[in-house]
């Protein structure tokens, strides 16, 4: 550590160090170890989100479900996360950081193993939202455990490796689950989270410090207007496409609990005497302008990851297999960017800067999808892949770092659940507004294609004589519908990449709007915070 204020904290008894210049607020023996662990746990977590969809046709099949039936499989698991989730905060407060985060871990492993024994349709919905349960607080928790136990020299390349598990889970989730589904069965993506739980439990077990218990009292009457606000917008979004949207009574009555209790929630945040979540977060500048961002990030990479997977194996052939090698360099690019930015951070540059050209870069990647065609190739995705992953890289490091770096520690476990609570809702909200718009829009291109279909524009075929020949005529028919289908959906999800082009622009004028903040600032924040809690004169700090 920085400072010989800061002493070594043994495992599970770690007194929090004095905010001082470069030093951790939550000092651990071998935080390096600790990083390992966590993210460990966290990318167990964050596979599962994606990893199970590959498996859901097997699924259907060995449990004897319908469609409606086995779409409660993921319904479940998102709206239990949902809940879940605003809670992390003050059950960290009440039962302490490090129990909760072995016990969300040790939980997870648990049900992961009850989904793999499921034998009916019943069991796995039940497990599957006992799953989404315990594992809701471990991405906020590894989050902000990575932060605490770093000096804030060193929490931008933490911000680094915690994103990386962040990004690039979504993109190996398919591939993972895709290759142990082909190779053993479906059951095995469940198992698969067990030797990896117990290898994040045992680094935990033997380097995880954790934060006094504080008796904060529970704000029963807010977390239930967020819980069912929340599992409103969830069931809104998820059995939207399934009952027809807006054509269908439960989605209004789904729209009306959610307006409702949000509009009650909102009141009671701004006058309740301890609220769920602490003010102090939404008097903070640059934490709500980075809440706003986190949620466009998670629709436009989770929209993109509903989108493209789908494409590649229904318009274009590809496999489970090939779909994962040709998205495989967005993640590369991640990867790379992710370590540039942090770099970037560590020198004292303006995370806004980063921040804008990321919001630029992937904006660019978009336009560039809108001009593929059936034509295009696995060069062509994979270098745009690449691209998109490098603009993404560079958003979420700064983000992160601009949120976190002027929060106070106490506040930073909340702020992680709210902020990963964000990025889940932008995911479900952008999946299922491209879903949505991408099946309305295949059906208003093919009638449009269709009504195009004529003699003159079908060189090869004469329409007019195919009534003659009805074997060969119904074929050539059929042949010409399909093609005219796939032509439709290609245009149909071009439609979906220039809406999130424009939504990608759009936000970069807003982050000018943001306070810079750089690890200087944590530095002479926590310096701050020390010299008060200890009534030293004050300093002039540098700017």
């Amino acid at each position: 550590m920085g400072s010989a204020a800061a002493p070594a904290a043994s495992a599970g008894k770690a007194t929090p160090a004095p905010a001082g210049i470069d030093v951790a607020s939550l000092p651990c023996e071998n935080p390096m170890l600790l990083a390992i662990g966590t993210m460990t746990a966290s990318l167990i977590q964050i596979l599962d989100t994606t990893i199970a969809n590959v498996a859901i046709p097997h699924m259907q099949s060995a449990l004897g479900a319908t469609s409606d039936e086995i779409s409660w499989v993921l319904t479940s698991y998102i709206v239990a996360v949902a809940l879940a989730m605003p809670l992390t905060g003050w059950l960290a407060d009440r039962v302490g950081s490090r129990r909760l985060f072995m016990g969300s871990v040790a939980g997870f492993v648990v049900t992961s193993m009850l989904c793999g024994m499921a034998q009916n349709v019943t069991q796995m919905v039940v497990f599957r939202a006992l799953q989404g349960a315990t594992g809701a607080f471990i991405s906020p928790l590894s989050q902000s455990t990575m932060i605490d136990t770093n000096k804030p020299s060193r929490q931008a390349q933490m911000m680094a490796i915690w994103g990386m598990g962040i990004m690039i889970g979504p993109i190996m989730g398919p591939i993972l689950g895709g290759w142990l589904t082909e190779n053993w069965n479906w059951r095995s993506v469940f198992y698969v989270n067990v030797p990896l739980g117990a290898l994040a439990l045992a680094i935990m077990a033997a380097e995880l410090p954790s934060r006094p218990i504080v008796r904060r009292r529970f704000d029963l009457f807010g977390y239930a207007l967020v819980a069912v606000a929340l599992t409103a917008v969830q069931l809104l979004l998820d059995r939207g496409n399934h009952v027809d949207w807006f054509d269908s009574g439960e989605i209004w009555i789904y729209l009306g609990v959610a307006l409702s209790c949000g509009w009650v929630g909102v009141i009671h945040l701004a006058t309740a005497p301890a609220p769920l979540f602490d003010r102090r977060l939404f008097g903070d500048g640059n934490y709500v302008f980075a809440l706003a961002f986190t949620a466009i990030v998670g629709l436009v990479m989770f929209a993109n990851m509903a989108l493209l997977p789908p494409m590649l194996q229904r318009l274009f052939g590809y496999g489970v297999i090939d779909t994962g090698m040709v998205l495989m360099p967005r993640g590369v690019g991640t990867l790379i960017a992710m370590q540039f930015s942090g770099w970037l951070m560590r020198r004292g540059h303006d995370p806004r800067m980063a921040m804008a050209v990321g919001f630029v870069i992937t904006g660019f990647s978009l336009w560039q999808m809108t001009g593929w065609s059936l034509a295009a190739d696995y060069q062509l995705f994979a270098t745009v892949g690449f691209i998109q992953g490098i603009g993404l890289g560079l958003v979420f490091i700064p983000l992160n770092a601009s949120a976190f770096a002027t929060l106070p520690p106490e506040l930073r476990t909340d702020g992680a659940s709210l902020l990963n609570l964000l990025r889940s809702i932008g995911s479900s909200v952008g999946i299922s507004v491209v879903i949505t718009l991408l099946a309305r829009n295949v059906q208003v291109s093919h009638s449009d294609l269709a009504g195009h279909v004529t003699s003159s524009a079908t060189t090869l075929i004469d329409i007019s004589a195919l009534d003659r020949f009805q074997a060969a005529g119904d074929a050539a028919l059929r042949m010409i519908d399909g093609e005219v289908t796939r032509q439709a959906g290609m245009v149909a999800y071009l439609d979906d990449f220039k809406l999130m082009m424009w939504l990608t622009f759009a936000t970069v004028p807003f982050i000018a709007l943001m306070r810079r903040a750089d690890l200087s600032t944590a530095v002479r924040l926590a310096t701050a915070r020390q010299q008060s809690e200890t009534d030293a004169p004050p300093v002039d700090l540098p700017h």
